[in-house]
């Protein structure tokens, strides 16, 4: 994933780092069982957990048109996780030490990552048209649900004709085309005939270093 460091190892504070904020209060939300539903949820040891699972895998159900994209992950499933984060802007250059652990910041990486969790998938690629932009068979896109605008140079999950696919979106004279980052796979154009629409933008990549 790139992340834009500051040079001079100093700065402003970044998202996500420092002390972990209180969550979001949400909202609480009720409704009435009977009948087996309700013999079914009393037999529960941790009721809340098990209708918060319950909705988190209806959440992936809805989005089980993605499959064809690969694994899908509602980010509201990930688990918190807070991990040591040194911001100095380390660069390819001369060694510089990272021993001391007083200089390491609590960051929260769901937050810094997924600052809009409900919003938020985590989508596993199967597929290779999009290596070119740093993306691989197996790696894991984050995609913000909430923005369906991407520039041209970003890259979206895309809906045509019921069919899921990662991709980048360009318009040229007025007609639209999906762009893969492999001149192995071909642009596809988007007709007026076609049911188009952008499902969610890529925010970040998640992949293991790639060697030759």
């Amino acid at each position: 994933m790139s992340e834009n460091h500051k040079t001079n190892g100093r700065g402003g504070a970044r998202a996500g780092a420092g002390r972990p904020r209180r969550a979001e209060a949400g909202r609480m939300y009720t409704f009435r069982a009977s009948g087996e539903m309700l013999r079914f949820l009393d037999a529960q040891e941790h009721r809340t957990d098990f209708i918060k699972q319950c909705i988190a895998r209806g959440m992936a159900a809805a989005a089980s048109g993605l499959s064809r994209l690969g694994t899908v992950f509602p980010a509201t499933a990930v688990r918190e996780l807070q991990l040591p984060f040194f911001d100095i802007g380390i660069v390819a250059g001369f060694p510089i030490p990272l021993d001391n652990d007083e200089k390491a910041q609590s960051i929260e990486l769901l937050q810094m990552l997924c600052p809009c969790p409900e919003a938020t998938y985590l989508i596993r690629v199967e597929g290779n048209s999009m290596i070119d932009a740093g993306i691989h068979s197996g790696d894991i896109v984050i995609v913000d649900k909430s923005n369906r605008h991407p520039s041209p140079s970003q890259v979206a999950v895309c809906e045509l004709n019921g069919e899921y696919t990662l991709k980048r979106f360009e318009k040229r004279d007025g007609v639209g085309w999906l762009v893969p980052a492999n001149p192995d796979y071909p642009e596809i154009k988007v007709t007026e005939e076609d049911s188009f629409s952008i499902w969610g933008t890529v925010t970040y990549i998640i992949h293991k270093p790639h060697t030759p």
